[in-house]
């Protein structure tokens, strides 16, 4: 069985920085989409960014510029990483990863358990 477990989440002033890590484990044959969402106090859940195994990255007009998804070469961690965070960035933020995993041989659509990010003015 794959999961996934967040962190990096916290405290941290306007214009600070913090980077999220979305590490998965279990039997694990690739990861095939990764992307980042954040809910909102009284909020819809969000997409903030989101990126394919060789695809494109996008990423929302509210974070573009600023935040950086990456899941480096021979690492399954998947990264955001969050610069120049403004007080509107406070949210809860979760993974979500496509992944394909051995025994059984299955694609699974798999979920953080979401980190808090709290951007203070």
């Amino acid at each position: 069985q794959v999961q996934l477990a967040e962190s990096g989440g916290g405290l941290v002033q306007a214009g600070g920085s913090l980077r999220l890590s979305c590490t998965p484990s279990g039997s694990i044959f690739s990861i095939h989409t990764m992307a980042w969402y954040r809910q909102a106090p009284g909020k819809e859940r969000e997409l903030v960014a989101s990126a394919r195994s060789f695809g494109s990255i996008e990423y929302s007009d509210a974070v573009k510029g600023r935040f950086t998804i990456s899941r480096p070469i021979g690492d399954n961690t998947v990264y955001l990483q969050m610069n120049d965070l403004k007080p509107e960035d406070t949210a809860v933020y979760y993974c979500n990863l496509g992944i394909i995993s051995h025994n059984p041989y299955k694609y699974n659509d798999l979920w953080g358990q979401g980190t808090l990010v709290t951007v203070s003015s």
